[in-house]
């Protein structure tokens, strides 16, 4: 909301001119909707007391009930979105498959990221196809050959410079998103070679054990000061392998000097550019079965593991999208994607490679997060793929602006009409409370958004509603993991109701199975989440063991995710396997490690460290050590009795304190760290329900047993 809206006759504020006075004909004034002539003759036959105060607001509502528009048309009956396939084990498929075979390829011609960026060159008729622009600049596009062009020049270099045309030259990028990133994936694969993503958020250690694992020789960076983090491992003896680092950016001479010393040539892109110009190579184009990329996961604990994906992983993935969404969204040239979603995830890298299939724009971000909105402005994208952590702040934002209780109702008013569409399946942005309320808002994010798609971490069923209502476009909600390639179920058009993941999407099958230690049982249809079809990973990189907890024997991936049927054959996410969640914003916890950590405090016998995917940080319910909390509290001047002491405020924070000055000592780090405590004078156990004969937690146990606890902290912790 504004904090100001015009009326016809000049500036009004909300306080100077209240609507619940005004009669209809001012109303209209107000919002400045006089294109609306049919309402006001609507609104001149109605008696003269329904057109005052809230009479004025239900006459709106009449009309938008009369004229809104028929719902999109679902590609199959949502009351039954999956069907068990004869004879899988109960596994589950998509409807919209004709047959109980997963889908490979949605189009003959496109069976590798290759043949799908030369179908681009052709449906877009050599139209713009990357964009990047500079502070206060509009957009500057190359076009699809000048990429081609351009990825030629970049993989001739690699073999001129002596890299192998094989599925087996493994090719480092360090760099943010941005037009090059591209234009080195696509000169890779047109000569059959792997890109090996690198990116900053997994620190030095975890880029160091990538460079060797990959045995990775030659790495493209963004900017110099990567290419340096990079040479200390060489310098340090650390990275013996490297030989080669390509710098987007400029650079000065002692950089040059400085790689001399310790073996590794630096170069340019433009001078890899010039040599592959000169020297330029016959396309090798890999096959479907060829590896594409190798995606490093962070994982929770050691080191992380190497994804092997192909390029036929990824097309059946991307198939699976267009035909979940052909009916509904039919991506062409004329859409626009913003590109700021981290390239090195396979979220991303799947959402562009989509795009470019189709011939599609894409336009990337400055580099700068917080410059995001005027990029948005800048490009008018059509398609926006984000993270629940951006909707919990686009959804904060909105409501923190609405600060009267005159905008917070006309907000609450106006999302309320628009999720009445929504349960009836209607998706738009030209209602009258666009007009009214929305637009600024859909303004924001460029006007001309038709697609949004949510995936990486759960997302609220609030915000979510409230957001496919505010932003007036379709919006789906996406489930899976780097090893399926990014998805393995999807939301399907049609269907815009929350508090689940969608259905098996047509490239894979998904089952659940026994988790007898959690009482999770398939026969019940609760389980663990596994996932089979083409776009299931090949294993991780030289890591045998890691691959055999992943895939079993008959190539289902176990995804360590505890998941539920609902009655509509769609899917909804209710626990994790092993004790280790995600974070709102994405980081995992192990919770485990964490309660090891603070038991080492003085007046702690338990603790039950706790998270959720929809918050952003951790709790813990505490039971105090009986014997030792009184002592511990007199030397600092608490007195009482054990129950008397645990109602203290001031004891509570000073046990906090104690744990969390335990965990910084440990190398905690911020987010791993508790926010809050509660005090519980009964110690976990057997009896009681909340350990296992072995003593170790029941962690779903503790969770129901403390929920009110739980709901309390979160509602009144502010962080």
């Amino acid at each position: 909301m504004a904090g100001c809206l015009c009326c016809a006759d000049g500036e009004l504020s909300l306080e100077d001119h209240q609507p619940e006075t005004m009669q209809a004909h001012e109303l209209f004034r107000y919002f400045r909707i006089p294109e609306l002539v049919d309402f006001r003759q609507y609104v001149r036959t109605l008696p003269t007391n329904t057109l005052m105060g809230f009479g004025a607001f239900a006459a709106l509502t009449t009309f938008w009930y009369a004229t809104r528009p028929k719902a999109l048309k679902p590609p199959c009956d949502l009351s039954m979105q999956s069907v068990e396939v004869p004879g899988s084990g109960g596994a589950r498929r998509s409807t919209l498959l004709d047959g109980d075979e997963p889908l490979v390829y949605f189009y003959d011609d496109v069976t590798t990221l290759y043949e799908g960026f030369q179908r681009g060159i052709q449906v877009s008729n050599d139209g713009p196809c990357l964009g990047s622009r500079k502070p206060d600049q509009p957009y500057e596009w190359l076009s699809y050959k000048q990429v081609a062009d351009l990825s030629e020049c970049i993989g001739s270099a690699l073999i001129q410079k002596g890299f192998r045309a094989a599925p087996d030259q493994f090719i480092g990028i360090f760099a943010q998103n941005r037009p090059e990133w591209v234009i080195i994936e696509q000169g890779c694969f047109t000569y059959s070679m792997v890109i090996v993503p690198l990116y900053d958020t997994l620190g030095s250690e975890a880029i160091t054990y990538i460079i060797n694992k990959a045995e990775l020789s030659v790495i493209f960076v963004d900017k110099p000061q990567k290419a340096e983090l990079i040479l200390e491992g060489v310098e340090n003896k650390l990275t013996p392998c490297l030989k080669v680092v390509i710098v987007m950016d400029s650079y000065d001479t002692d950089l040059v000097e400085r790689g001399k010393k310790c073996g590794v040539e630096i170069t340019s892109m433009k001078a890899m550019e010039n040599l592959g110009r000169a020297n330029r190579k016959k396309p090798k184009p890999p096959a479907p079965e060829d590896l594409a990329v190798i995606c490093f996961t962070s994982g929770t604990t050691g080191n992380p593991k190497g994804a092997l994906i192909t390029h036929r992983n990824v097309v059946s993935d991307c198939s699976a999208f267009v035909k979940m969404t052909e009916t509904a969204i039919n991506p062409c040239p004329d859409d626009i994607l913003i590109s700021f979603l981290p390239l090195a995830h396979m979220f991303e890298r799947v959402v562009e490679c989509v795009m470019l299939c189709h011939g599609a724009k894409i336009g990337f971000f400055q580099g700068d997060i917080r410059l995001l909105m005027d990029d948005l402005k800048v490009l008018q994208p059509t398609i926006f793929p984000v993270v629940p952590r951006l909707l919990n702040r686009m959804f904060d934002r909105i409501f923190g602006q609405a600060n009267t209780s005159l905008k917070r109702w006309l907000l609450d008013f106006a999302s309320k009409r628009k999720e009445a569409e929504l349960r009836s399946g209607i998706i738009r942005n030209n209602s009258l409370w666009d007009k009214l309320i929305f637009h600024k808002i859909q303004a924001s994010l460029g006007g001309k958004v038709r697609l949004m798609v949510t995936g990486a971490a759960p997302v609220s069923a609030t915000v979510l509603t409230f957001l496919r209502a505010a932003l007036g476009c379709q919006f789906y909600e996406g489930y899976g993991q780097t090893e399926c390639t990014a998805g393995c179920c999807l939301s399907m058009p049609g269907d815009w109701t929350a508090g689940h993941v969608g259905a098996p999407m047509p490239c894979n099958f998904i089952k659940l199975v026994d988790v007898e230690e959690m009482n999770y049982l398939a026969s019940e249809g609760e389980g663990e989440v596994c996932v089979k079809g083409p776009n299931v990973f090949q294993g991780y990189l030289k890591d045998p063991a890691k691959t055999a907890e992943a895939l079993d024997k008959d190539g289902w991936l176990h995804t360590g995710d505890i998941g539920k049927w609902l009655p509509n054959g769609t899917l909804k996410i209710i626990d994790r396997k092993k004790h280790i969640f995600k974070l709102a914003q994405g980081e995992y916890i192990a919770p485990e490690k964490i309660e090891n950590i603070y038991l080492r405090s003085e007046p702690v016998a338990q603790v039950f460290v706790h998270g959720e995917s929809l918050q952003a940080f951790l709790i813990a319910i505490v039971v105090p050590d009986v014997e030792t909390l009184r002592p511990w509290a007199g030397k600092k001047g608490f007195e009482g009795s054990t129950e008397e002491l645990c109602r203290n405020k001031d004891v509570k924070k000073a046990i906090l304190e104690d744990m969390v000055r335990l965990g910084k000592e440990a190398g905690l780090k911020t987010f791993e760290q508790i926010k809050g405590i509660a005090l519980h004078t009964e110690l976990f156990s057997v009896e009681n329900g909340l350990l296992t004969p072995t003593m170790k937690a029941k962690r779903p146990e503790l969770r129901n047993y403390f929920r009110s606890q739980i709901d309390e902290l979160y509602s009144t912790i502010k962080v």
